[in-house]
């Protein structure tokens, strides 16, 4: 891992800008248990906590979609808007 929360999460609101056009507030810490980021998306009405292994977070680092997040988010922003 060479890289810190702080600068996955700003990927993420880079490679996903909606999240801040929407006023979603993302979440993101390491959990040791599962070897995994859990990642918080809270909007006023809708809240949502997934997971993205290593792997994949390293991808989103390298500037490649997360395909697993991607999906998590997409299926949240569709709820947010309606």
């Amino acid at each position: 891992m060479g890289y810190t929360n702080v600068a996955l999460k700003d990927r993420i609101f880079e490679m996903y800008p909606d999240l801040i056009k929407t006023g979603v507030s993302v979440g993101l810490d390491f959990s040791d248990e599962k070897k995994a980021y859990r990642i918080t998306l809270k909007s006023e009405r809708q809240e949502l906590d997934t997971y993205i292994d290593q792997k994949d977070a390293d991808e989103c680092m390298d500037g490649k979609k997360c395909l697993h997040l991607g999906v998590k988010i997409g299926e949240f922003m569709d709820n947010v808007r309606h």
